[in-house]
């Protein structure tokens, strides 16, 4: 699939595990390293979030086994994952975990590696391009520019127990930094809405939902924040929010709607007013 001793990539060898990130769903985001592990792993231990494309570039004969975990569907448990990764590897398998986005931005690879550490099992890290910088970059939409922010902070929507996360302090989240992404926060996006704007965001912030980002079936819902909630009926998952004035740059940024001729998303529910 690729060259890689021209590229010095390190070999791939039975017994070990590669936690990898397979990035938001393009197979084109793919590192080499993970075109690697693809074309080498005996078996693919994958989440739910990767793209089927992605799948297809295993090498024959390498058995896909399915380890997803969808909110609100029966899903094997977190140890239950672990375990058998380490079983898998301690069978002499090359084990590729490929997870969707980057394995350690609430990906729980970092859960996944100290089981392997406990087990005594050899493994490597290889991160991917996270939904929240790459998934808003195909919506048009950069998590910084020098006119709107020097500052960006990633928060999930949910904690372990599938709950709003508790022990956040909003009020310096809400003043902290002028761009928040969102990371699987639309079942409580009312709730997480009222936090921020009793926190003090403005009403009328620009805010924006990418669900199924950098897929063919990528949608982008541009609202406000006063107003995003009640846009997210309509949203599919996965998605990503966005809230801040570099929502406004989609505008002029919109680059996979100009691929399609057009100058920007006509999308009917877009409500953030243009200065």
């Amino acid at each position: 699939m690729i060259d890689s001793a021209r590229l010095g990539l390190p070999e791939f060898a039975p017994g070990h595990v590669w936690l990898v990130g397979a990035g938001p769903g393009d197979p084109g985001l793919l590192s080499a390293l993970a075109l690697h592990a693809l074309d080498q792993a005996d078996s693919i231990v994958y989440d739910a979030l990767v793209d089927p494309r992605i799948l297809r570039l295993a090498r024959p004969g390498a058995a896909l086994d399915y380890a997803g975990k969808r909110g609100g569907r029966p899903s094997p448990s977190q140890p239950d994952i672990s375990a058998r990764i380490v079983r898998l590897a301690q069978a002499g398998k090359r084990v590729l975990r490929l997870k969707g986005g980057d394995p350690c931005i609430f990906g729980r690879g970092a859960e996944e590696a100290l089981a392997l550490a406990a087990a005594g099992i050899p493994f490597r890290i290889v991160p991917g391009i996270t939904a929240g910088i790459g998934g808003l970059a195909y919506a048009g939409i950069p998590v910084t520019h020098r006119d709107t922010n020097s500052a960006v902070t990633f928060i999930t929507g949910h904690n372990s127990t599938g709950a709003v996360p508790d022990g956040l302090d909003w009020e310096s989240i809400a003043r902290g930094a002028p761009v928040l992404v969102l990371y699987m926060a639309l079942k409580h996006l009312p709730v997480i809405v009222e936090r921020l704007l009793a926190a003090g965001r403005r009403p009328d912030e620009p805010a924006a939902i990418v669900s199924k980002a950098s897929t063919p079936e990528q949608q982008v819902l541009v609202s406000t924040l006063g107003e995003i909630a009640a846009a997210s009926r309509t949203a599919e998952t996965p998605a990503i929010v966005v809230v801040g004035e570099v929502v406004r740059l989609r505008a002029g940024l919109n680059w996979l709607g100009a691929l399609d001729g057009r100058r920007r998303d006509p999308d009917p529910l877009e409500r953030c007013r243009q200065r």
